[in-house]
């Protein structure tokens, strides 16, 4: 099969700039405001032929990948790709997904990981992680997983995919700052009490400057001593995820069949079948790791169609394959919506930021009333738009139908 060319094509520019603007009462306080709340959007028709290849077609709204939003949890989902790619690279008798993971703790700030209570055995492992990122973002699952791979190896990986906007340089929610980033934990895997492989603490060297707009924002601060520090808060330590990369992140794990086999991901039939089953799975509908009401609930990361709404009545048909991420007032989400009902499919990924106060680190951010109402807004926007958008052939989305 001859691969399809994914990143050659430029955007439509005016599309979604006029269909928001032909929706004022949903979208105005965001077209209004004039930074328009960090918003950039990019919107991907998916239009099968007869042999049900995938062809894509995009559109974006202020989509700059030189104008900086902090990515938040959405750099855990190449984080976790990477995880099993090293796996399966280091092909080592014994060692899996399933083998139990114990990180140990080598340098200052760094945290032993023995046990997790989540798990069915009590007991961490890549597996678990991935499944806690998946289903609830879990952060301490994602530092284990930046441990494993490697500040360096996470950062190669990402070049080698021409993911050219991105670097991902720290844990997160713990202030992983400075040297502490460079340097990640020894982890011992076993089977029962056999012990399959050892890492030693690892160090990179590297920096991965990036000079971008809008790094420095804002009135004020408070420092990690809770103390307001009136100066404009400083993100040019911090992960960079472009919008376009991520979703070419999404569109490379979803359809590696439209790229050419040296471009794919390096992950196995059944490795792609539990990413896929887990980004789609509501938190509730998981065993292990549990997850509760009233603390999780369906649409617990499902922004772009429900808005995070807890009271969301979740409708059968539909699926979302997507990674989010919130802080500093910034709300992400990355998702393949899929009606199977309905036959219709899309990608969309957006960036959204309210901080009125312009104060960061204070926790006083509207995601609330401004950020998550229009994740769902638009969301349920384009899935209006993609239900009367005519298709010559309808998609087999088979492959991504699971059991929950």
């Amino acid at each position: 099969m001859k691969a399809l060319s994914v990143s050659a094509q430029t955007t439509d520019t005016v599309f979604l700039k006029n269909l928001l603007e032909s929706h004022p009462d949903l979208f105005s306080h965001i077209l209004n405001h004039p930074t328009h709340n960090e918003v950039q959007i990019l919107y991907t028709q998916i239009d099968r032929d007869e042999n049900n290849i995938p062809h894509f077609t995009s559109y974006s709204y202020r989509l700059n990948a030189n104008h900086y939003f902090y990515p938040a949890s959405t750099v855990k989902l190449p984080t976790a790709i990477f995880a099993l790619e090293k796996l399966n690279k280091l092909n080592i008798p014994g060692l899996s997904i399933k083998s139990v993971m114990k990180t140990d703790s080598s340098f200052a700030g760094e945290t032993k990981m023995l046990k997790d209570s989540l798990a069915k055995n009590g007991l961490p492992g890549i597996e678990q992680y991935i499944k806690e990122i998946l289903l609830v973002s879990d952060n301490f699952a994602y530092n284990r997983l930046y441990e494993f791979v490697g500040r360096g190896e996470i950062n190669d990986k990402l070049k080698k995919y021409n993911l050219n906007n991105t670097r991902i340089i720290s844990r997160l929610a713990i202030g992983d700052a400075g040297e502490g980033t460079k340097h990640t934990n020894a982890i011992d895997f076993y089977n029962g009490k056999k012990l399959v492989y050892h890492q030693p603490a690892q160090y990179d060297a590297r920096e991965y400057p990036m000079h971008l707009d809008n790094m420095t924002v804002g009135n004020g601060y408070i420092d990690k001593n809770d103390k307001l520090v009136m100066k404009p808060f400083d993100f040019s330590d911090k992960n960079v995820y472009s919008i376009a990369d991520q979703q070419s992140v999404l569109k490379r794990l979803l359809f590696p069949e439209v790229y050419p086999e040296n471009d794919r991901f390096n992950l196995t039939p059944d490795q792609y079948k539990f990413i896929y089953h887990y980004m789609s799975m509501f938190p509730t509908e998981s065993k292990h790791p549990t997850y509760t009401q009233p603390e999780y609930f369906p649409a617990y990361c499902k922004w772009l169609f429900y808005g995070g709404d807890s009271t969301a009545v979740i409708e059968p048909h539909i699926r979302i394959f997507d990674k989010i991420g919130d802080s500093y007032g910034f709300d992400i989400d990355n998702a393949y919506i899929v009606d199977f009902k309905n036959k219709v499919e899309f990608i969309i990924t957006a960036v959204v930021q309210s901080n009125d106060n312009e104060i960061y680190n204070d926790n006083k951010y509207e995601y609330k009333t401004v950020c998550l109402p229009f994740m769902k807004n638009l969301g349920r926007l384009i899935f209006q738009y993609e239900l009367t958008r005519p298709k010559k052939y309808l998609p087999d989305l088979s492959k991504f139908k699971f059991r929950y």
